[in-house]
């Protein structure tokens, strides 16, 4: 059996208690669900000395509707809860169908919003168990100076693997962010980093309590994802899309954002080319070939690059088809 290292755990029972345990301890992590923490922990990627457990912070266990119409999802819901809110199921349709694509559901009576959101970057050659990558060599994103999968770079290219966030940000999701120094709001889409390491954008004493998603009128939107498994596993590539049309039928805006293909979740530029028509197979058909030119999936998740490249195509077609029908 894989054993935890040793760690001081904490359980705050309010946000402002947890806000100040993390400005007295530096290198503290915090945890909710902890179903990627604790297997990066037993393989000792990362070995924080502290952790802030957020379980018991009742503030982040909430879901609300704004008087503009937004809702708002507390980071500490489980994914389980969020599917089955009557609230999110009424109005947020595309993240009910969404969440069950997400691991098994053991793990997403555990996992949480926010835990999915910040969920590490992923690379075969670092999730795997000390003796293994001490058998291969170490990476930048372990102990060692070199990747393994862009041997003459500089960088690390492990991949943002969460499956929520290109939904979410192409529904234009907000986060709040909360520390003793005080409390920030921005976009979804600027919390990640195109860094392996360091992917995430806010400081590590912040804590991300809420996400915000704004009403959406007219507006249909999915997710797909390509693994190997029917369950369980990571994606090797995620296609989040959000599409909005007049009453003519006419596609007002269109977000397409990738997954599971840099170190952050990438939005497609090339989704414009919907916008201002009435959508039609082979204009779609266009529009995801534009996408899938500029994709470009290294070789560290299941399949090889040249069949996850092709996939872009198939998967955003596939998509919008489904959004257009």
């Amino acid at each position: 059996m894989i054993r935890l290292p040793p760690f001081r755990f904490f359980t705050p029972g309010t946000l402002t208690e947890a806000t100040r345990l993390f400005a007295e301890h530096e290198r503290a992590v915090v945890v909710s669900g902890g179903t990627d923490l604790y297997p990066n922990m037993k393989r000792l990627q990362v070995s924080p000395p502290s952790l802030i457990s957020l379980r018991g912070v009742r503030e982040l266990k909430t879901i609300q509707a704004g008087a503009d119409g937004s809702i708002h999802l507390g980071a500490g819901m489980t994914l389980t809860q969020i599917e089955r809110h009557a609230l999110v199921r009424e109005r947020v349709p595309s993240l009910v169908e969404a969440i069950p694509l997400v691991s098994t559901l053991p793990l997403r009576n555990m996992g949480t919003l926010g835990g999915n959101l910040c969920l590490d970057t992923r690379c075969h050659f670092i999730n795997q168990t000390p003796f293994w990558r001490q058998a291969v060599g170490s990476c930048l994103k372990d102990v060692g100076d070199v990747c393994r999968v862009a041997p003459g770079g500089s960088r690390c290219w492990a991949i943002a693997s969460a499956d929520l966030p290109p939904l979410l940000i192409a529904l234009g999701a907000r986060i709040r962010l909360v520390s003793e120094r005080g409390e920030r709001e921005i976009p979804l889409s600027e919390l990640y980093r195109d860094d392996g390491i360091h992917y995430l954008n806010k400081m590590q004493d912040e804590i991300l309590t809420r996400v915000i998603l704004p009403r959406n009128e007219n507006v249909r939107a999915g997710y797909l994802k390509l693994r190997r498994r029917g369950a369980f596993d990571f994606p090797s590539l995620g296609v989040g899309a959000a599409l909005q049309f007049n009453a003519d039928g006419v596609c007002e805006s269109a977000r397409v954002v990738l997954g599971a293909v840099t170190s952050k979740p990438l939005e497609m530029p090339q989704a414009q080319g919907l916008v201002g028509e009435k959508l039609s197979a082979p204009l779609i058909a266009g529009v995801a070939e534009a996408i899938a030119l500029q994709a470009r999936p290294l070789q560290l998740a299941d399949y090889t690059y040249a069949f996850r490249k092709q996939m872009v195509a198939v998967y955003t077609s596939k998509l919008l088809n489904r959004l257009a029908d």
